[in-house]
């Protein structure tokens, strides 16, 4: 499975081109952030335009389908306008059984995540996503995924835990399964720590495990975060890394640099300039580092 890299202010995706859906999304949540002024809903969804027309959701695929154009990044995790406003790209959406979405994932998933953030020490990262394929909707063939997923880890504990849930209206909420029943039902590898919680199990992948990525924003050069980055190459975590930017050439250049010049690993930069239009606007100095893990 081939996916692609879209980084939002707030949020990145692994998106995939032929499912038109994320494989999954990655957001860093904590306590501050969540106990902040939230921004009114948008409800303002559009067709993500930095991707070709033919790898893109429409708005008219959802029209009539039965299913509801479901956040994998939720907006009420959001803290400012503009994270909002592209917490509604429909490339963070996925189709979702209308009953699940409204009730049993915002109340017994999305809501206790957003509860043990406020009551963590320090940041947790947050993925979910889905699997499986249950037909299509639309012109687009938007696929419509069996099983949703939001896995949860906190770094300070070391720990992980996924919720696993059918997207069916009548699905039910079972316990919670650990980050390796969850890498085995997916074949998705999210690149943490193997030792992570208690969980640890020595079973083989039934299939191939995809690389995990996470994203690095830089909207200045720090020199904690590069030693971070750094850090992760030289213990062998680290595959391959890709320096995105959009008008800051320099500050992607110079993080290029700094990464051959100590680790010996070459980054390549891609220059992306998203569209901008009266509801969404994109962060132009940003730049950010994807790290492909091993």
């Amino acid at each position: 499975m081939v996916g692609r890299d879209l980084c939002f202010d707030g949020f990145a995706i692994y998106y995939s081109p032929v499912d038109k859906k994320p494989i999954y999304a990655v957001e860093r949540l904590n306590g501050r952030q969540l106990s902040e002024p939230h921004p009114r809903r948008a409800n303002r969804f559009y067709e993500e335009a930095r991707l070709p027309f033919r790898e893109r959701a429409l708005l008219s695929d959802y029209r009539g389908s039965g299913y509801d154009r479901g956040h994998n990044v939720p907006a009420g995790d959001m803290t400012n306008e503009l994270g909002m406003a592209q917490s509604f790209s429909l490339a963070n959406m996925m189709p979702q059984a209308r009953q699940n979405n409204q009730g049993l994932w915002a109340k017994n998933v999305e809501e206790p995540t957003r509860q043990y953030a406020k009551r963590s020490a320090g940041d947790l990262y947050v993925y979910t996503g889905s699997t499986g394929n249950q037909g299509s909707i639309g012109t687009s063939k938007v696929t419509v995924p069996s099983h949703l997923f939001k896995l949860v880890y906190d770094p300070q504990k070391n720990t992980a835990w996924a919720y696993w849930v059918d997207n069916t209206n009548e699905a039910n909420m079972s316990p919670p399964i650990s980050y390796q029943e969850l890498k085995q039902k997916t074949g998705i590898d999210f690149g943490l720590p193997e030792n992570i919680g208690a969980a640890h199990t020595n079973k083989t992948p039934s299939k191939p495990l995809l690389g995990g990525w996470y994203p690095v924003f830089f909207d200045s050069y720090l020199p904690s975060k590069l030693a971070e980055i750094v850090a992760a190459i030289q213990a062998g975590r680290v595959a391959s890394v890709q320096i995105q930017y959009d008008r800051n050439e320099m500050l992607a250049k110079t993080l290029a640099e700094s990464i051959r010049n100590k680790t010996g690993l070459q980054p390549s930069l891609i220059q992306s300039s998203p569209p901008e239009s009266s509801e969404v606007t994109y962060e132009r100095n940003r730049v950010t580092a994807i790290i492909h893990s091993q």
